[in-house]
C-alpha cells in the first residue's frame, strides 16, 4: 500500500509546480525580449540565420548567470583538520575568472588569486576555485566579487587570514565606451593577518607573482 503524502510533501510539491511554471513563463519572456532587442538592432529575427538565436541565447545566458542556483557556503562545508600542524599560508593562483558586469552585461575575464592561513581546518583547492565560478555566474561588480569570495573563505573557515586579489579585463572598457584594449582592473581584500600584518601580506603578494618552476 503506498504511503499517503505527509502535509510537508505536499506544500514541497506544490512549491516546485510552482516554481517549474514560473521558470517556463520566465523562459518565454526571455525569449520574446531577446527577439526584441534583435529588432531593435536593426535585424528580422525571423530570417534563417536568427530565427533560433534567441534560444541559444538563453541556453547561454543560463549557464552564465547559474550561480544564483548554488550556496557557496556549502562549497566549503567539507573540511579537513589532519594537517599535521599546518599553519602556514595555503595559496591558489591564476584561477580563471569569467563574469559578467552588472552594469553593462558584457564579459569581465581575468584571474583570481586566494590564500588563506588555517587555525585548525583547510578546505580541498579545488573548492577554491568553485567558489570564484559560483560568484562569477552572477551580475556584479569585480569590487563585490572580491569582497564576497573572501568574506564567504573567512565565515566559513574561520581562518587566520584571508587575502583574495582579481585582475581582470572589463570589455565595458575594451570593446565599448573609451576602447582602453590593454587595461585591467585589480581588485584586493585583506582580512585578519593579511590586513594587519605587513609581513603576511607582502609576502602573499610576493608568492602570487613569483615565476613558475615547472
Amino acid at each position: 500500500m503506498a504511503k499517503k503524502p505527509t502535509k510537508q510533501d505536499t506544500l514541497k510539491a506544490v512549491k516546485t509546480l510552482t516554481e517549474e511554471i514560473s521558470n517556463t513563463s520566465l523562459e518565454k519572456e526571455a525569449l520574446e525580449a531577446v527577439k526584441t532587442l534583435i529588432l531593435w538592432a536593426g535585424d528580422d529575427p525571423e530570417r534563417e540565420g536568427l530565427i533560433d538565436t534567441p534560444k541559444r541565447v538563453v541556453k547561454a545566458y543560463r549557464e552564465f548567470f547559474s550561480g544564483y542556483d548554488e550556496n557557496p557556503e556549502e562549497i566549503l562545508s567539507r573540511t579537513f583538520e589532519e594537517v599535521e600542524g599546518y599553519d602556514d599560508a595555503v595559496i591558489v593562483r591564476n584561477i580563471r575568472v569569467e563574469s559578467h558586469c552588472e552594469h553593462h552585461m558584457v564579459p569581465i575575464v581575468g584571474v583570481a588569486h586566494i590564500g588563506y592561513i588555517p587555525k585548525k581546518r583547510v578546505v580541498g583547492i579545488s573548492k577554491l576555485a568553485r567558489l570564484v565560478d559560483l560568484f562569477g555566474k552572477r551580475l556584479q561588480t569585480q569590487e563585490t566579487m572580491t569582497a564576497q569570495i573572501a568574506d564567504t573563505i573567512d565565515k566559513v573557515l574561520q581562518p587566520k587570514g584571508v587575502a583574495v586579489v582579481i585582475d581582470a579585463n572589463h570589455q565595458c572598457m575594451s570593446t565599448r565606451g573609451v576602447h582602453k584594449t590593454e587595461s585591467s582592473t585589480i581588485t584586493s581584500r585583506m582580512l585578519g593577518t593579511f590586513r594587519s600584518d605587513n609581513k603576511a601580506r607582502e609576502e602573499f603578494i610576493s608568492l602570487i607573482h613569483s615565476p613558475k618552476k615547472y
